[in-house]
């Protein structure tokens, strides 16, 4: 039974991994993989040496960074709430209505922004002109974008990171909840004192991971909502490495950039374990 997924996994996973070390040739399209010429850390230093490529660093540390501090506890609290609801099928219909978004493709969720925050006939900006408030550039405007892509992100995947936190509380011990209650305790502290610290671990294992993250970027999600007015805060790594590598057709300067990506990525996972376990948790190894 292992053998058709471990054949897919060598096949389609590790194998074309091999086909990193054009980031150390001069790749020809034309001579291959393995008949293009060494050129050692050109490709590298042509990478330290670009403007362009620190401004996508930048932006892509600081929209994830505000990404873990937004899109991270929402989830959590949002799990807390569902679960202290009094009625199942409430909790049921609510549940399924959050966890819509996560199945929408960014594609449609930037043609929803586009009409949702267009400045001139945009139905946000319709309702603040009703208050006396605007008209405000969501999009166009430096500030008010990386707030609205932050916002879009979050709102996209609140809802399907509470099904990891629900699923955690359900573990928890009833029996401490009604000891709880025999000594009186409010909701909040039942909260503090016994839901929080179950799903500690769950916390700590999501959090490790999503650190690693921190120089990964979606290409999708910054791609859909990018435009020429904002490029300065929105051209994140996986932009780039579009751009120049598709487009340009500098193969050997993106497979560069994405190994140096990864290799940072590694670095933040297992300095954010390290981390963990010097605290005191289980950590992911």
């Amino acid at each position: 039974m292992l053998i058709l997924p471990i054949a897919y996994l060598l096949i389609f996973k590790y194998i074309p991994m091999t086909n990193i070390v054009i980031a150390f040739k001069d790749y020809n399209l034309f001579r291959g993989v393995w008949e293009s010429p060494w050129v050692g850390l050109k490709w590298f230093e042509q990478t330290f040496q670009s403007r362009d490529f620190y401004f996508a660093l930048r932006n892509t540390l600081v929209l994830n960074v505000l990404d873990l501090l937004m899109g991270f506890p929402a989830p959590i609290i949002l799990a807390i709430l569902l679960n202290e609801l009094s009625y199942p099928r409430y909790k049921k219909i609510t549940q399924t209505i959050i966890y819509l978004p996560h199945f929408l493709s960014w594609i449609i969720i930037a043609g929803m922004a586009n009409q949702l925050f267009a400045p001139s006939g945009g139905i946000i900006n319709i309702m603040l002109g009703q208050l006396g408030i605007g008209p405000i550039d969501f999009l166009m405007n430096k500030g008010m974008w990386v707030g609205t892509y932050i916002g879009l992100g979050v709102w996209k995947e609140m809802g399907w990171g509470t099904i990891i936190y629900l699923a955690a509380i359900t573990g928890i011990n009833p029996e401490l909840y009604e000891a709880a209650d025999v000594d009186g305790a409010s909701r909040l502290r039942k909260i503090w004192h016994i839901t929080l610290p179950g799903i500690r671990p769950t916390v700590v294992v999501l959090l490790i991971l999503n650190l690693g993250r921190l120089l990964g970027s979606e290409f999708d999600r910054p791609y859909t909502l990018v435009n020429p007015t904002v490029l300065q805060v929105a051209d994140v790594i996986s932009t780039l490495v579009y751009r120049v590598g598709l487009k340009s057709g500098q193969f050997s300067l993106t497979a560069a950039i994405g190994l140096f990506q990864s290799v940072v990525c590694v670095l933040f996972l297992i300095a954010a374990n390290a981390i963990a376990k010097k605290a005191g948790e289980r950590g992911i190894w």
